[in-house]
C-alpha cells in the first residue's frame, strides 16, 4: 500500500522517482554506447593489425618465407631428414642448385627444409603457405577452403588439399602428463555434429558424436568417438586426462564409474535445468567449446566429412589453447602452427590402395 501510494502520480516524491529513472536510463544508454565504441575500436584495431601483418615480407618473398621455415623446424641449425646428420651438412649455393637446397655428407642425399614435412614435393610457394597457415589460425571460427580459394588464388582443390595438412600441422597430440592435475577442474561433456532430421527428406544419416575435455583456465582435446558410451569414452579420458584431476561432467551416467577413477566427481544435473550450482558446480566452460566448435562447422564450413571430422577438431583445439587469453597472437599462433608441419606428411592415396604403414 505504501509501495502503491509513493508511486502514484499525485504523490510529491513521484517526479523525484521519476527522474532518478530517467537519469539511470541515461547512465545504462551511456555505458552500452560506451561499450560499442570500445567494440568498434577493438574490431578497427584488429582489422588495422590483419592488415598489417599481410603486409609482413615473408607473405610476398620466397627467400624470407623460406628463411622463416627454416627458423621454426631448425632452430638449432639444419639436421639430414633422412639419417638425423646436424654436424656433417653443407649448403649448396652453385648456380644449378635452386636456393635452399642442402647436402648430408653423411648420408650424401640433398634436401630442403620442406622434406619430411606437410609441404614436401608441394608446387605451392612457400609465401601462400604461410598466409595459409595465417589465415586460418587468425580466424577464430576458421575459414572454409572456397574462401582460401578466392583470397589466394589457384584452384580449390589446392586449397583444401593445404588446409587439411595445415590441419594436421595444429595438431598436438597427447599433452604430457595429460590435462589437468591436482587442484585442477577438467570438464567433460560430448556434442554430437551433423544436420538436423527436418532438414532431410529421406534417409537420415547417423550424427557423429565428439568428446571434448576441457581444463579450466587451461587447454582442451576434442576427439571423434564412434558412439557415446562407457567402454568408448573411458580409454579417451583415461589416457588423456591426469587422475589428479577433479571431473566435472553432466548427470550421464556413462561418467559416474569413469569418476571414480580420479581424485574426485562433480556433476551438475542439466535435464533438470540446473546449469550452476554454488559458482562451482558447472560444465560451461566445455559448452563454451562447443559453441565455438559448431559456429564454426554451421556458419564457416556448413558440412565436414566424418572421416575429416578429428581434424576439424583439432584446427579448433589449436587455436582454443594459443587463445588471445592465454596470451597470444595471431602472429605467434601462426608460428607455433608452423614448427607443427615437421614430420605429418600427407599424400593422395587412391581408393583401394593401401596406406603407408
Amino acid at each position: 500500500m505504501c509501495q502503491i501510494a509513493f508511486l502514484a502520480p499525485g504523490n510529491p516524491h513521484f517526479g523525484g522517482l521519476a527522474a532518478y529513472r530517467r537519469a539511470q536510463i541515461i547512465r545504462q544508454l551511456s555505458r552500452w554506447q560506451s561499450a560499442a565504441r570500445l567494440a568498434q575500436s577493438g574490431g578497427q584495431q584488429k582489422a588495422a593489425a590483419m592488415s598489417s601483418h599481410l603486409q609482413n615480407p615473408i607473405f610476398h618473398d620466397e627467400i624470407l618465407a623460406r628463411e622463416r621455415f627454416e627458423a621454426r623446424i631448425w632452430p638449432t641449425g639444419p639436421f639430414c631428414p633422412h639419417c638425423g646428420e646436424a654436424e656433417n651438412v653443407t649448403r649448396l649455393n652453385g648456380k644449378a642448385h635452386r636456393p635452399g637446397v642442402l647436402q648430408c655428407n653423411s648420408c650424401r642425399e640433398q634436401f630442403t627444409v620442406t622434406v619430411n614435412t606437410v609441404c614436401e614435393r608441394s608446387k605451392i610457394p612457400l609465401t601462400k603457405w604461410c598466409m595459409a597457415i595465417y589465415l586460418l589460425n587468425s580466424s577464430k571460427k576458421g575459414m572454409s577452403a572456397l574462401q582460401m580459394h578466392r583470397m589466394m588464388g589457384g584452384s580449390y582443390k589446392t586449397s583444401w588439399f593445404m588446409m587439411h595438412r595445415i590441419r594436421e600441422a595444429m595438431n598436438e597430440g597427447k599433452l604430457p602428463g595429460g590435462l589437468g592435475g591436482k587442484n585442477k577442474v577438467v570438464e567433460i561433456d560430448e556434442t554430437y555434429v551433423g544436420g538436423k532430421a527436418k532438414n532431410r527428406k529421406n534417409k537420415i544419416p547417423p550424427k557423429a558424436a565428439v568428446l571434448a575435455l576441457v581444463e579450466r583456465d587451461g587447454s582442451v582435446r576434442s576427439f571423434h568417438v564412434p558412439h557415446v558410451s562407457a567402454a568408448t569414452l573411458r580409454p579417451v579420458i583415461v589416457a588423456n586426462v591426469n587422475r589428479a584431476s577433479f571431473l566435472m561432467t553432466d548427470e550421464a551416467p556413462v561418467y559416474t564409474g569413469i569418476g571414480r577413477e580420479f581424485s574426485a566427481h562433480g556433476t551438475v544435473n542439466h535435464s533438470a535445468e540446473e546449469y550452476v550450482r554454488r559458482v562451482f558446480w558447472h560444465t560451461n566452460t566445455v559448452e563454451n567449446y562447443f559453441s565455438i566448435l559448431k559456429r564454426g562447422i554451421v556458419g564457416i564450413y556448413h558440412h565436414v566429412s566424418e572421416t575429416h571430422l578429428h581434424r576439424y577438431g583439432a584446427e579448433f583445439d589449436f587455436r582454443y589453447n594459443h587463445r588471445v587469453g592465454l596470451g597470444f597472437t595471431d602472429m605467434q599462433r601462426t608460428e607455433i602452427a608452423a614448427a607443427g608441419i615437421y614430420g605429418k606428411r600427407l599424400t593422395y592415396r587412391r581408393a583401394g590402395e593401401q596406406p603407408n604403414l
